[in-house]
């Protein structure tokens, strides 16, 4: 049975964390059950896939990556090391802590480096599903991209029609997250931006599912319209989420795709079939846009929008309390509120800096920072290498590249990576744009 699946067991492995990471990941607060559950899960698919790298020696190709990801999942252990009393009390960004031990007449004892260990295992803990899937992708004997392809399309719209029935009913019971508003368009998320940036990464695995069509030429003719047809949908149902990110990076990711789809067709010059799908995507947002567009603007109008800017300096002047390495992972809530002006203070909260890299900053200081630009230089570098090699443009790569620009860029203005369900999909876009570089692969081919 297992041969029938691509990759094995493994691959298998790698699709039902996928598919259970869309089911019980969507949300960044609330989901303590939920994540437990996907961790548990994830650790058969991590412990399979180091073995396998392994025993194989394929780890040896990929030491620089494998080497990020490393860094990546030991900065919240970091934090979580017991640091005795005179040292963490000289921390900087302590000194309220030093202060409440001695207002309550208690001596200080060891004290973890972060402000918040508890939550910062939390975030340690959510790292396994999206490690265990950029291993296992890595180590599976074949690419997978097609296949992922397939799968991430196919959520994406499940997604999305759980979404329209959410608008359409506007009960709050098919809302997965209690978090959400009845009557939104969020799908499996508890946010709705979380949804948009959804569709956005699918966007470019449709355009290499349409490119590969038209490489069939006619053979492939049916199937190319049934791809180029879910493509704008999902370009035109983008507005109706109304999400202002999602908005904006819209028509760059349509035209980044239609850029996939040209590569992976291997055709010199666009022709008419492409010129075809990409009129049909415009012309659905275009629609789509003149119905609901005033909903749209008044999203961007909101004042929501402007507290978060205003919001970013206070940020910035918390993170440089705590500078050189953070408050610890997952303490931006009980931080910010330490600068929070007075007359801000009300019945709702500031959950998220709605700015990642803010965020991540405050919280890990300018060791985040190093593996940020460490991250950028492999992506850099992978991304030169995939245009400069034709041979890999009928793969994933190309659209995996593009689905980490969405997120990214995304991230800028909102928090995707703090959902499991993003961080699991931007690992599998990583493993398949990392796979591109193994020579010993090539080589078989």
């Amino acid at each position: 049975m297992w041969d029938r699946i691509p990759g094995g067991k493994l691959g298998a492995g790698v699709a039902v964390l996928i598919v259970l990471a869309v089911l019980l990941g969507g949300a960044s607060r609330g989901n303590a059950l939920r994540l437990s559950l996907l961790e548990l899960a994830s650790l058969p698919l991590l412990g399979v896939a180091l073995i396998r790298l392994w025993t194989d020696g394929s780890w040896r190709r990929h030491r620089f990556a494998l080497a990020l990801a490393a860094a990546a999942a030991a900065v919240p252990l970091i934090q979580l090391i017991p640091l005795p009393p005179g040292i963490w009390q000289s921390l900087p960004g302590r000194e309220q802590a030093v202060l409440a031990l001695e207002v309550a007449g208690l001596q200080p004892g060891w004290s973890r480096y972060s402000l918040t260990p508890d939550l910062t295992l939390r975030s340690a803990l959510a790292l396994l599903p999206p490690m265990s899937v950029f291993l296992a992708v890595l180590a599976l004997p074949r690419d997978p991209g097609r296949d992922a392809a397939r799968l991430w399309i196919g959520l994406t719209v499940a997604g999305l029609t759980l979404g329209i029935a959410q608008v359409a009913v506007g009960a709050a019971a098919l809302h997965p997250w209690p978090t959400s508003e009845a009557g939104e368009m969020t799908g499996f998320f508890a946010n709705r931006n979380h949804l948009a940036t959804m569709v956005l990464t699918a966007l470019p695995f449709c355009g290499l599912m349409i490119g590969r069509r038209l490489r069939r030429g006619d053979d492939g003719r049916a199937a190319l319209w049934l791809w180029a047809g879910v493509a704008a949908l999902l370009a035109a149902l983008t507005l109706a989420i109304q999400s202002r990110a999602g908005v904006v990076l819209l028509l760059p990711i349509l035209a980044l795709s239609a850029l996939v789809a040209h590569m992976a067709s291997g055709r010199a010059f666009p022709g008419p079939k492409v010129l075809a799908v990409l009129a049909a995507g415009f012309v659905g947002v275009a629609a789509l846009g003149w119905f609901g567009g005033a909903a749209v603007l008044d999203r961007f109008q909101s004042e929501e929008a402007e507290r978060r800017l205003e919001n970013w300096p206070l940020i910035v002047e918390a993170a440089q309390t705590h500078l050189p390495a953070g408050a610890g992972m997952g303490s931006f809530d009980r931080v910010f509120r330490t600068v929070e002006p007075l007359e801000d203070l009300d019945a709702t909260y500031f959950n998220s800096a709605h700015n990642d890299y803010l965020e991540t900053w405050l919280e890990a200081g300018w060791l985040a920072t190093a593996i940020l630009i460490a991250f950028l230089i492999w992506f850099g570098r992978r991304v030169l290498e995939l245009w400069r090699d034709p041979r890999s443009h009928g793969r994933a790569a190309p659209a995996a590249a593009v689905a980490i620009v969405a997120v990214l860029v995304h991230s800028a203005v909102d928090y995707p990576l703090r959902t499991v369900t993003l961080t699991v999909l931007f690992a599998l876009c990583c493993a398949l744009l990392e796979r591109r570089a193994d020579p010993a692969r090539r080589e078989r081919r």
